[in-house]
C-alpha cells in the first residue's frame, strides 16, 4: 500500500467513526486517557516543583498546595476536550486543528482565571494580577502540549488499529484463496480420475470382445493367455490408480502390459518399434497417458487392414522438454474427427495434458503425408528428484 492509500484509508476509518468505536468509546479507552491524565499532571506538578519551588529554596505550605490545586484545576479543565476532540475527529485536519487551538487556548484561560484567585486567597499577595501575561503564556504552553500529546497518542492508537485490521483482511483473503485453491484442487483430481476412469472400460469391452472371438474360434490357449495378461494388467492399473505421475519407463512398462494382450490378439499382423533415449526414461509422465493413444493406432491401423500395421514411439530430451511420438502406418482417421473431439482416447489424453500442465505443453494428432497417423505430444522434462 503506498503512503497516498494509506492517509485514504485513515482518513476513511476517521470519516466512518471507527476510531471512536474501538477507543474512546469503549472501557479501555476512558482507563487509558484518565491514566495519561493522571500520569502527565503529576509529572507537570513534580517538574514545576523541581524547575521553580524548589530551586529558589522558597518552600512554603501554601506554595505546596497551589501546586496541587492547579494541576486539580488542569485536571477539570482539561477534560472537557477529551470529549470536544472526539468530536473533531470527523472534521478535516485543517479544521480539527483549529478546533483545538480555539479549546485549548480557552481552556488555558480558564485555568489561569482559576489559578490567580486561588493564589492570592492562600498566599495573601493581592497584587497578582499584574503577572497575568506571564501566567496565561504559561498555562497556553501547558494546554497546547497537552492537546499535542492527546493527539499524538490517538494517532498512534489509529495507526495501531488500522495494522490490525489489515493483517486481519489479509489473513482473510489468504484463507480465502487457500480455500479456492483446495477447492480447485480437489475438483481437478476428480477430473482427472474421471479421465483416467474412462480409460479401463473403454480398453476392457474391446479385450473382452477380442476373448470372446478367440473362445469362438476355439483358441483355447491364445483365449486363456489373454485372460491372464488381461487380469496382469488390471491389477497393475487399480495397484498404480492413485499415482498420478509415473516415470516414462514405468508407463512403457504398464503400456508393455497392455500390448502383450493386442499382440495375442493380432500376432503377427502388430509390428512394435521404440526408440527411447535413456535420459527420457527417467521423465515424469501423467500415468496410463500412452494407452488410448496406441489403443487408437491399434483400431485404426493394425485391425482395419488385413495385413495389419506397425507402431512406433520415439522419445527424447530436447530443450528441457520431454518429446513423444508415436507414428502408426495405418490409413489414419479422419483430422476433423480428433479435432472437434469425436475421438475417445486422444480426447481423453489432450484433456490430461491441460489439466496436468496448462498451458505448458503441446498435442498435435495429425494424418501424416504419406500414409498413417501420428501424435506428438511435448512436456516439460521433469524427474523424481526435481518434481
Amino acid at each position: 500500500m503506498t503512503g497516498s492509500e494509506r492517509v485514504g484509508v485513515t482518513l476513511d476509518i476517521f470519516n466512518k467513526d471507527i476510531f471512536f468505536q474501538k477507543f474512546a468509546a469503549d472501557e479501555n479507552g476512558k482507563g487509558a486517557f484518565w491514566s495519561f491524565q493522571l500520569a502527565g499532571w503529576s509529572a507537570y506538578t513534580l517538574v514545576t516543583f523541581f524547575s521553580f519551588t524548589y530551586l529558589e529554596n522558597d518552600i512554603a505550605p501554601f506554595q505546596i498546595t497551589h501546586l496541587l490545586m492547579q494541576a486539580f484545576l488542569g485536571v477539570l479543565c482539561s477534560w472537557p476536550l477529551r470529549t470536544l476532540y472526539g468530536w473533531s475527529f470527523k472534521l478535516t485536519i485543517l479544521a480539527q486543528t483549529a478546533v483545538a487551538l480555539v479549546a485549548s487556548s480557552l481552556l488555558a484561560l480558564v485555568w489561569t482565571c482559576l489559578r490567580i484567585p486561588f493564589f492570592i486567597w492562600i498566599s495573601g499577595l493581592p497584587d497578582m494580577w499584574s503577572e497575568f501575561n506571564e501566567w496565561f503564556y504559561g498555562a497556553l504552553f501547558v494546554f497546547w502540549s497537552w492537546s499535542a500529546l492527546y493527539f499524538v497518542v490517538k494517532y498512534y492508537l489509529l495507526h495501531k488499529l488500522e495494522h490490525q485490521r489489515l493483517i486481519e483482511e489479509i489473513s482473510l483473503k489468504r484463507e480465502e484463496q487457500l480455500m479456492r485453491v483446495q477447492a480447485e484442487s480437489s475438483t481437478r483430481e476428480a477430473q482427472l480420475q474421471m479421465l483416467r476412469y474412462q480409460l479401463n472400460p473403454h480398453f476392457l469391452f474391446n479385450a473382452l470382445n477380442a476373448i470372446n472371438a478367440l473362445v469362438v474360434l476355439q483358441e483355447d490357449t491364445k483365449a486363456q493367455t489373454m485372460i491372464q495378461q488381461l487380469s496382469s494388467f488390471l491389477r497393475h492399473s487399480l495397484d498404480s490408480g492413485a499415482i498420478e505421475n509415473v516415470t516414462l519407463e514405468d508407463e512403457l512398462q504398464m503400456l508393455m502390459l497392455y500390448l502383450n494382450i493386442e499382440k495375442t490378439r493380432f500376432d503377427e499382423r502388430l509390428a512394435l518399434e521404440f526408440d527411447i533415449e535413456p535420459e527420457a526414461k527417467k521423465a515424469m509422465v501423467p500415468s496410463l497417458i500412452l494407452q488410448p493413444i496406441f489403443e487408437n493406432s491399434l483400431k485404426y491401423a493394425v485391425a482395419a487392414s488385413e495385413a495389419g500395421g506397425s507402431i512406433k514411439m520415439t522419445a527424447q530430451v530436447l530443450n528441457n522438454k520431454l518429446d513423444l511420438t508415436i507414428t502408426d502406418t495405418g490409413p489414419g482417421i479422419n483430422a476433423d474427427r480428433v479435432r472437434h473431439g469425436r475421438g475417445i482416447g486422444l480426447t481423453n489424453v489432450q484433456k490430461r495434458l491441460e489439466f496436468a500442465y496448462t498451458s505448458g505443453y503441446t498435442f498435435s494428432a495429425f494424418v501424416n503425408d504419406s500414409a498413417g497417423f501420428s501424435v506428438a505430444i511435448r512436456i516439460p522434462y521433469k524427474t523424481a528428484m526435481n518434481t
